[in-house]
């Protein structure tokens, strides 16, 4: 009988972790696809990314104390990373660029540009906008998942925001970068505190 209400007690754990598991997919897999896809730049190779992080998360799920998300970020970085160091991307050089779906809306094509410009940077680079910028993580923060120096976090942040300053894309055709001012002050703000 005891033996019974252990296993009980262990299925019934089970199907509990699963539940705070799957409305953990459920509230933020969205945002965490928004990060693979920034990351990666290419939405079959983010959602490949997501399910390996999801998947390696729901083994440690158990263990994960607080917050899960943070060190879900964590795995799907960490993941990032260690695909990067050890495959080639297969880019080719081309003539042509490949044709964009038209999307309607001035912001819409503006966010397709970024996307462009963030595409072009170094692989390391791009994971630092995109956690520092778009996950709005601290330098500290950022330097723990990439596990780096902070100095690093900031002299790539640094190389990559004037690179993206040059970025054709980004710029119009009198060579002034597109809504510089009003996210000039914002992007200096946010260095100097952290």
């Amino acid at each position: 009988m005891l033996v019974r209400d252990d296993h009980v007690a262990v299925a019934a754990g089970s199907v509990a972790e699963r539940v705070d598991f799957d409305g953990f997919v459920a509230a933020r897999s969205n945002r965490l696809m928004g990060t693979a896809v920034l990351l990666t730049q290419d939405r079959p190779l983010a959602e490949d990314l997501l399910q390996t992080a999801l998947a390696k998360a729901w083994f440690a799920w158990s263990r994960i104390d607080g917050n899960p998300e943070p060190y879900v970020r964590k795995i799907l970085v960490n993941t990032y990373t260690s695909w990067w160091r050890r495959r080639w991307n297969g880019e080719v050089p081309t003539e042509e660029l490949p044709e964009h779906p038209d999307v309607a809306g001035g912001t819409s094509h503006e966010r397709l540009d970024l996307r462009e410009a963030l595409r072009r940077l170094p692989k390391r680079q791009r994971a630092v906008v995109v956690l520092r910028y778009y996950e709005d993580l601290s330098e500290l923060e950022v330097a723990g998942l990439l596990e780096c120096s902070v100095g690093t976090v900031k002299s790539q942040a640094s190389k990559a925001l004037a690179k993206l300053r040059i970025d054709p894309s980004l710029t119009d055709s009198d060579g002034t970068n597109r809504g510089s001012e009003s996210s000039g002050s914002a992007k200096s703000d946010k260095g100097g505190g952290s």
